[in-house]
């Protein structure tokens, strides 16, 4: 009897042991060899696997774990550094119906560069991008996440195409109401022909409904106003710039009073004077206001430094311009004219400025504010090609004085922060999205090594270099 007990038990042991490894969990990826980029511990950790499911990350362990992870596909990362993916959180798709097809066309180089996440910041195709976006996340289309604003809004007669007109509080309730049925992710508000008024209002209601606001704005107002009523972040440096003159108060009073006479003060009329009345103290004391207020800025230093180099740079052998269609690029002559009609004078006084706005980013990052990466990429933005641009914008902020960690964070935490999905995204932990890049080189050591990208996984799906390559043959003109 003990040896028939002896033996059942025996085969008992056997066969849950048998049971137990088919039980191992299936993953459907496994990135082994890997030395991961901890982007916010500004380390690299080595000889690591990451176990992937879906679009989850849902285990990171020793490599020497490797037996008990049973995956569909394992990639070898040996001698790589992997990081989570770059996010792009100023880019446009316009142009209209007649250049849906050459928007459309753009998607694969995001991917290239290893961008996984974009923010499209107005335009006038919204339902195309919409489309784009709910296809990308079906494993349809090849590109990467797209947040998007919907169109801009801004005052009566605006620049933009696709923009919403809106003056009085009726008719920006019903433009937020026609935002919220898209539904847009945040509202971007231009400043051509805004007024002050429609501008507080927009921050106004927008902040009682929940949404968030950012974009442009009209220099008859302070930003500081925006920011008390809510206003949750500003694009370019322009406005911050404004805000730190030791005389924004009287130079603000003075455009205001030219609005209606035959030769109103404009933007770039007003910048000689708020840069020659620049005061560090006054800047000191906004930086903390703003980073107090959870306050994002889109400093975008690549597009200002490549159309500040119009005049004195030949384009015409770019690489990217084989991607780019022949419409898009006829769009391009706008701001080229534009720079070659300016005189010199104008030209260096903007070189200085512009250099005077990128001494800003690291007092502004080192006072709290939450700095995001953003290329401004798009038609109509002169050679400032999609994912080429935003690793330009991750060296300008480098050589502003960031380092290469905290200039990485604005390009795959910070924007994150922004969209209040930083639960999901900029780490590579359980739990977290499983978007990344695989690069040759650690750019920690040294930020050109993400223009040496290896592999890029996006939504689900694996792109190695010879896949990107392919991909982007697909849209070669």
């Amino acid at each position: 009897m003990k040896r028939v007990l002896f033996a059942c038990l025996t085969l008992c042991i056997i066969q849950c042991s048998a049971f137990a490894q088919t039980r191992k969990t299936a993953y459907s990826l496994v990135v082994k060899n890997a030395t991961i980029v901890d982007v916010a511990g500004n380390k690299t950790i080595p000889h690591r696997l990451i176990a992937i499911s879906g679009d989850t990350i849902k285990a990171v362990d020793d490599d020497k774990m490797l037996a008990k992870y049973k995956a569909a596909r394992y990639l070898d990362a040996h001698g790589k550094y992997v990081m989570p993916g770059l996010w792009d959180m100023h880019v446009h798709f316009r142009g209209g119906n007649a250049m849906i097809a050459d928007n459309k066309a753009l998607l694969p180089l995001f991917l290239a560069y290893g961008v996984t996440t974009v923010r499209e910041c107005g335009g006038d195709m919204t339902p195309a991008i919409l489309s784009w976006r709910r296809d990308i996340g079906q494993g349809l289309l090849d590109g990467p996440h797209i947040y998007t604003s919907g169109p801009k809004l801004d005052g009566p007669k605006p620049t933009w195409a696709g923009s919403l007109e809106v003056q009085t509080p009726e008719q920006i309730s019903k433009a937020l109401d026609s935002l919220q049925r898209i539904p847009s992710d945040f509202v971007k508000i231009y400043d051509s022909k805004i007024s002050r008024e429609a501008y507080l209002e927009i921050i106004a209601q927008a902040h009682k409904r929940g949404l968030k606001t950012t974009g442009h704005m009209p220099f008859t107002t302070k930003l500081t106003d925006g920011a008390a009523l809510g206003l949750n972040g500003s694009e370019h440096l322009y406005y911050v710039f404004k805000a730190c003159s030791a005389q924004e108060d009287s130079i603000t009073d003075a455009i205001i009073k030219s609005q209606d006479t035959p030769r109103p003060i404009g933007l770039f009329a007003a910048l000689p004077a708020l840069y020659s009345t620049y005061s560090d103290a006054k800047a000191a004391g906004l930086f903390k206001y703003l980073a107090r207020q959870n306050f994002t800025i889109t400093p975008t230093l690549y597009i200002s430094k490549t159309l500040g180099e119009i005049k004195e740079t030949d384009h015409s052998r770019d690489s990217l311009l084989a991607y780019i269609s022949p419409q898009i690029q006829a769009t391009y002559q706008g701001r080229v004219s534009s720079a070659k009609r300016a005189s010199d004078e104008s030209t260096q006084f903007t070189k200085k400025f512009e250099a005077k706005c990128a001494a800003m980013v690291p007092q502004m990052y080192k006072a709290g504010i939450n700095i995001i990466a953003g290329s401004d990429c798009g038609a109509y933005n002169s050679f400032v090609y999609p994912g080429e641009s935003i690793h330009g914008e991750i060296k300008q902020l480098v050589a502003s004085g960031l380092s290469p960690a905290e200039a990485l964070t604005t390009a795959t935490i910070n924007g994150s922060k922004f969209m209040g999905v930083s639960n999901f995204y900029g780490s590579l932990q359980p739990g977290r999205c499983a978007d990344m890049i695989v690069l040759d080189d650690n750019p920690l050591r040294d930020i050109n090594a993400i223009d040496r990208v290896d592999i890029v996984i996006a939504n689900k799906k694996v792109y190695t270099r010879a896949d990107l390559a392919a991909l982007l043959k697909t849209v070669k003109h």
